[in-house]
């Protein structure tokens, strides 16, 4: 009877995560298929560079800004109505796009975007937690991060395949379904959530955990390379279109160079896990994949063709898995289990903040002074950050 009941467990949990990183996997798809097309349709409608980045630098800084309140609101109103209404703003609004003429309009769209993945992103880490036993964790978030980085390693190439046959309109719409058909299936095979009961002893206040985070150097050392190296990525993420298409490469290209990020990011992610968790010191590795973020950085200031780009992007893609899979570890280790939301909370915040700023900042510097010298500026910012980064994590 009780190997029966456990069985059952097992069959329960399967099938949920199988749900999750289904959903998971196609919102991120439909997600990323934008990624290398909105800034060339904004081009293809006179908006400038600067402009271009402060649409994407409103997106990271909603999604930054709402992540925590919105995945905390998810345990008061329900994961599934969070989630849902997470998915039906980011069907309409990928639909919006379709009718936007201005900056105006393209920015207010990516500000909607961005409340639709702050809605939805945390709410499924929630969920991933709530579902799996214990003993399950690490697997689980595996397979949750393997789920998301095939959604955002094929979702670019595929939004780019479509763009050059098809034009931009069309990527817009078929991602719009992408969202719309992913919420009828979340709506039938997503489970009811159950009423938490409140039992126990009361919970410490929010600030005071807040202000012992602060202290907590460890921790504020991965938040700040969580920081640096999404510095990188925005760039890489907002102005690789831009740079390559002056480069000669045509949209499946662009697509192509997306698909190579993703997928390096996307299986590296396990091996370098079981890695992390063989060292003696995980921070050699985030600092290695630190150094590896700048290096493919400012490669892309000197690449000229398809294949330097790939080579660039397959390398940043690594340099994210090691870099990431540690940090994460890292801030586990360095934070008393009360605190691992709020600690998770903070570096999901840092991840979107680095890609605002560099997204915000680096469009004029590259109106100022080109491409290339604004991939080698943010590949030394890059460098900076490791001494920092050493200094923070050792003076505990």
């Amino acid at each position: 009877m009780a190997a029966h009941s456990q069985k059952n467990i097992a069959s329960s949990y399967t099938t949920l995560m199988v749900i999750c990183c289904g959903s998971v996997f196609a919102c991120y798809f439909a997600s990323f298929m934008r990624f290398p097309v909105v800034p060339l349709y904004a081009r293809s409608l006179g908006i400038t560079t600067s402009q271009i980045g402060i649409i994407n630098s409103t997106f990271f800084l909603v999604a930054g800004t709402l992540s925590l309140p919105l995945g905390v609101a998810s345990d008061l109103v329900g994961r599934k109505k969070m989630a849902g209404c997470g998915l039906l703003l980011l069907a309409c609004a990928s639909i919006l796009i379709c009718f936007c003429e201005t900056f105006i309009q393209l920015a207010g769209v990516y500000f909607c975007l961005g409340i639709g993945v702050a809605a939805f992103g945390p709410t499924m880490m929630s969920f991933v937690a709530a579902i799996s036993p214990s003993t399950h964790l690490g697997r689980s978030y595996g397979w949750y991060t393997l789920a998301l980085f095939c959604g955002t390693s094929l979702g670019p190439a595929v939004g780019g395949i479509i763009t050059q046959s098809y034009g931009f309109l069309c990527v817009f719409i078929i991602s719009g379904s992408f969202f719309f058909l992913n919420l009828i299936m979340f709506f039938f095979l997503f489970p009811s959530d159950k009423k938490p009961h409140h039992t126990g002893p009361e919970k410490e206040p929010v600030s005071a955990n807040v202000r012992e985070l602060f202290r907590n150097r460890p921790m504020l050392a991965c938040w700040l390379a969580a920081l640096g190296g999404c510095f990188g990525m925005g760039m890489f993420m907002t102005f690789i279109p831009l740079h390559a298409l002056n480069q000669g490469l045509n949209a499946a290209h662009i697509g192509l160079v997306f698909f190579f990020q993703g997928a390096s990011n996307a299986l590296s992610r396990i091996p370098f896990g079981y890695l992390s968790d063989r060292v003696k010191h995980r921070h050699y590795l985030v600092m290695i994949g630190l150094v590896g973020f700048a290096l493919s950085i400012g490669g892309f200031g000197i690449s000229a063709n398809l294949s330097y780009f790939t080579v660039f992007a397959t390398i940043l893609g690594f340099s994210m898995g090691l870099a990431f899979t540690s940090v994460g570890a890292l801030i586990a280790e360095a934070v008393p289990p009360k605190s691992r939301g709020l600690a998770m909370g903070g570096y999901n915040t840092c991840i979107y903040l680095g890609m605002m700023l560099s997204s915000s900042v680096m469009g004029s510097i590259i109106q100022m002074i080109g491409f290339a010298g604004s991939f080698f500026i943010c590949a030394g910012i890059i460098l900076m950050l490791i001494p920092m980064f050493a200094i923070t994590i050792y003076n505990q």
